[in-house]
């Protein structure tokens, strides 16, 4: 690493040498191949890390403005650079050092702003699942998400709807979660509608909004529950990538559908055994209170079918069984469909944020449908492969053939895995989930 000071200027110039970069479209299959079966990947190029690294120590350094070397990828080192310098401080009285990072010499300016709009996405779902959820409430994130998108693009809709609407919908599943608390629920439905034929069938993502897992009645372990401000991630990381769509301008149409509430335990909360009744009518059999992301998502999951949708993809921080998997490495994908997969996995190879296909077999549905009170079970009847009777329970209320449900659970924290990323929420796969959409804008043209 050269750190090459102008005094003069103010500024400081990062440069790095000798970068490798994997996670190109020029990749062969043989390639990608040597990617997931090794380190290599983009996620761990000397790029990123440098760029991080680099711009973290011109903060420590309390300079203001630092220019970055492209090393013929001005993408990847914006990226590094914004998200290397991210940390949350909203709520202390010294913060860190804010550093402009700008591009050093005349070189890919538009690749590099591209890098720094993928870059700040990821920091709004970081911001977003960071934030303690006495200030990030359903109503407050919300409210975040409706400026970030309305500041984003005028070809936008938000829809902050109370519970009364709830309520008109059926969604008893999503209703019988958000009781146990005071805090007031909330179903955001955001469009963006950027396909020059308004009556295009959108996407729709559907993200998980615990905006607190106490556990509900089936508390969790006092350790580490303060982690549980995050369990919206899913509904964090994919309004993120639907405000980053907005600033590209892509030409589609894209709803984002978030259930917000809290889980917790009173006396107006769910018990185990209760039977709650979904929106598409199906009953369910509530074992494990703690098992309530998959409650709300059902629900949403129903709705995402009335928008006649060209894809639904929902995202979650759904299973402690899924970090046990794969833990910071990938976020596990299940899906119906093998179209829907292949994009998902080569907007991750360019990204670095790795995605890994897990099954949908009908081994696990029947886990879970093998129920004594009701037609469905919110936990299977063993204790192994969580994640996949988790992901078979969400299949029970799709019928659309293109659909995905990313379990972001194992990504949701960085401890010193991801070097340019600091410790904390991170924010993952949004920057994955921009990519996806601007490559389906690209083949939809």
């Amino acid at each position: 690493m050269f750190l090459l000071p102008l005094p003069a200027a103010g500024r400081v110039v990062v440069r790095r040498l000798a970068v490798r970069r994997f996670g190109s479209r020029s990749l062969s299959t043989a390639d990608m191949t040597k990617i997931w079966t090794t380190s290599e990947g983009r996620e761990d190029s000397n790029l990123l890390w440098s760029a991080s690294a680099g711009c973290r120590q011109i903060q420590d350094l309390e300079l203001s403005s630092v220019e970055v070397d492209p090393c013929g990828d001005a993408q990847a080192a914006a990226e590094g650079a914004v998200l290397g310098l991210y940390e949350y401080d909203d709520l202390k009285q010294k913060k860190k050092m804010a550093v402009s990072a700008k591009l050093y010499g005349s070189g890919d300016q538009e690749a590099w702003q591209k890098g720094v709009l993928f870059a700040s996405g990821q920091n709004l779902a970081r911001q977003l699942m960071e934030t303690p959820a006495n200030e990030m409430t359903p109503t407050r994130f919300a409210e975040i998400i409706e400026k970030n998108l309305k500041s984003a693009s005028s070809k936008t809709e938000v829809h902050i709807r109370p519970k009364s609407w709830i309520e008109e919908q059926a969604m008893g599943s999503f209703l019988s979660v958000a009781k146990g608390s005071d805090e007031p629920p909330v179903f955001l439905e955001i469009h963006y509608k950027g396909s020059p034929n308004a009556n295009e069938p959108p996407l729709v993502f559907v993200g998980k909004g615990i905006t607190f897992d106490s556990g509900g009645i089936s508390i969790k372990a006092s350790a580490n529950m303060d982690l549980m401000r995050a369990d919206m991630g899913g509904a964090a990381t994919i309004c993120s990538a639907i405000v980053s769509a907005a600033k590209l301008n892509l030409p589609i149409n894209i709803i984002g559908l978030a259930p917000l509430c809290e889980n917790m335990p009173s006396g107006k909360a769910n018990k185990p055994g209760d039977v709650v009744r979904a929106k598409n009518g199906k009953t369910i059999q509530v074992d494990n209170t703690d098992a309530e992301g998959r409650l709300i998502l059902a629900d949403a999951l129903c709705y995402a079918h009335t928008f006649n949708p060209k894809v639904i993809l929902n995202a979650a921080t759904l299973t402690g069984a899924m970090d046990v998997a794969l833990g910071s490495g990938a976020t596990g994908v299940f899906t119906n469909s093998s179209w829907l997969w292949n994009k998902l996995f080569e907007a991750s190879i360019e990204t670095g944020d790795r995605v890994w296909r897990m099954p949908l077999f009908e081994h696990y549905t029947r886990q879970v449908v093998d129920c004594q009170l009701a037609d469905v079970n919110n936990i299977g009847k063993y204790r192994s492969a969580g994640a996949c009777t988790a992901a078979a329970f969400l299949k029970e209320f799709v019928t659309h053939p293109k659909w995905a449900h990313l379990d972001i659970a194992g990504v949701m924290t960085n401890k010193d895995e991801v070097p340019y990323l600091r410790k904390g929420m991170t924010g993952r796969p949004t920057r994955t989930l921009i990519e996806f959409l601007l490559r389906f804008s690209q083949d939809n043209a």
